[in-house]
């Protein structure tokens, strides 16, 4: 970096919000995708929005790039510096503002963790349903550059469904609003959804409004274990088709159950294919009757034993040990691949199916796990980067899993967001007209791509495969 510009940061953030050595560059030069790395030139740690709103400044006058970043647990690539230049860490930004009992609103900066969040939320007899498994670590503004989902998502929606209003600072460092506390506002473009899920390409969020509700009044998690995977898979369709949205309904196959049970020593049994993990909250007559017409579902699909919950200890157990499904896998072999592809609910036995016939076919391990009740499903592939030969056929064996969710009325990604490993896929989903429209967007945004560039937008869209059935 120029030593002119690392001067007009340092006057900005102070020697405390401004890095340069070899360690802070190496240690922001990746984040939780496999086998992707690049190196920034200097990493900043603003205080508020007005040092953020100047270091873009400073950025924009010199067109250098700047990627934005929270706790890094981005899966698809999404906060690698892969044109370098400065990556901006929220971590500093990291207060709740404003909790507004009146409205039901919380303000909160986008360095928060968001479970810390969640549990002083709680704490004030209220709810924020988002939680994604990585919300131990995770950041408010991480969930809403990716519009993150979570085990809650089937009932309650995703994190789009709770940003009301934001405060955002543009490439060229012009401060915007959107939103508030407001539930009806049609004034203008909804720049405020158009913001989340943009994965930190359009602009960069310093605060945040998000909608509370009033919490359940009861809880009730039970586990359904099968001999089928598409037993269980087809349990999930039945269940919805019998006007049932329960507030947790998730599926891990038997390679999952078996490390999971290791990772949290839950007792489950190994020779099952397949298990549900089923929670529904509300008012106690509701979740009484569900639950007895859930498990009567389970046994009608063959379910071979169903367990509810007898505790408040046993259910939280259940929850979290399906929370650590990838850290338990993690431990299986040096890489670990975790992917998202998301079909229509009535689908999700079928793309269950395709997923085991695609990993045989590329004798590749691949297992499975996900958010069965919204068709968000995660193929997660145990493996080792350094066998590039089996390297080739994983990624051989995702691009087919990303068709048969496309070809299934799905898309290629429900949560992780598209960043630079699902971009050349883009257009399948959305069309060649789609990714026009979006660059355009872009182009008005940040006409000089200085914000997270090379994300999204692949320099050449990959041939969309023919997929082989023998």
């Amino acid at each position: 970096m120029q030593s002119s510009v690392k001067r007009e940061l340092l006057d900005i953030l102070g020697p405390q919000g401004f890095r340069d050595d070899p360690e802070t560059l190496v240690t922001h030069s990746y984040d939780g995708t496999p086998m992707l790395q690049s190196l920034p030139e200097a990493v900043v740690y603003p205080e508020n929005t007005q040092q953020v709103s100047d270091v873009m400044k400073v950025l924009h006058r010199h067109r250098i790039p700047l990627v934005s970043r929270g706790s890094g647990t981005n899966l698809c690539g999404g906060t690698v510096p892969l044109q370098g230049g400065v990556v901006m860490v929220m971590h500093r930004m990291n207060k709740i503002l404003e909790v507004d009992l009146e409205n039901l609103t919380a303000t909160v900066q986008p360095g928060l963790i968001t479970k810390t969040f969640t549990e002083h939320i709680e704490s004030l007899g209220l709810f924020y349903p988002p939680d994604p498994s990585s919300m131990a670590i995770s950041t408010i503004g991480g969930n809403i550059a990716e519009c993150s989902g979570g085990l809650r998502g089937l009932k309650y929606g995703t994190t789009k469904d709770y940003v009301i209003g934001l405060e955002a600072v543009l490439a060229n460092g012009d401060i915007i609003r959107t939103g508030g506390k407001l539930m009806k506002d049609v004034a203008g473009y909804d720049l405020t959804k158009l913001l989340v899920g943009s994965e930190g390409t359009l602009a960069i969020i310093t605060e945040a409004t998000l909608k509370l509700v009033p919490p359940p009044k009861a809880k009730k998690t039970m586990v359904a274990m099968y001999n089928d995977l598409y037993d269980a898979a087809r349990t999930v369709s039945q269940i919805i088709e019998n006007r049932i949205i329960p507030a947790t309904l998730e599926i891990m196959d038997r390679s999952t159950i078996r490390v999971v049970d290791e990772f949290a020593g839950l007792g489950l049994p190994h020779d099952m294919e397949a298990m549900l993990l089923i929670e529904q909250d509300g008012e106690p007559e509701t979740v009484e009757r569900d639950i007895a017409r859930i498990e009567e579902i389970c046994r009608a699909e063959r379910a071979d034993r169903v367990n509810v919950a007898q505790s408040q200890e046993e259910a939280l157990k259940l929850l979290t040990a399906r929370r650590s499904a990838f850290t338990a896998l993690a431990r299986l072999r040096p890489t670990t691949i975790l992917e998202d592809a998301t079909v229509p609910r009535s689908k999700i036995a079928d793309m269950v199916v395709e997923i085991n016939r695609i990993a045989r076919k590329h004798n590749v391990t691949i297992c499975t796990f996900g958010h069965a009740g919204d068709g968000n499903l995660h193929p997660t592939a145990t493996t080792d980067a350094r066998d590039h030969e089996e390297i080739k056929r994983v990624e051989a064996a995702f691009e087919e899993i990303f068709e048969a969710a496309i070809r299934l009325g799905g898309t290629i990604t429900g949560e992780h967001g598209v960043g630079v490993v699902k971009a050349p896929f883009l257009e399948w989903k959305i069309g060649p007209a789609g990714i026009a429209a979006m660059k355009a967007i872009k182009d008005s945004f940040d006409p000089h791509h200085l914000l997270n560039p090379g994300k999204v937008f692949a320099k050449s869209s990959r041939k969309r495969v023919v997929i082989d059935r023998g």
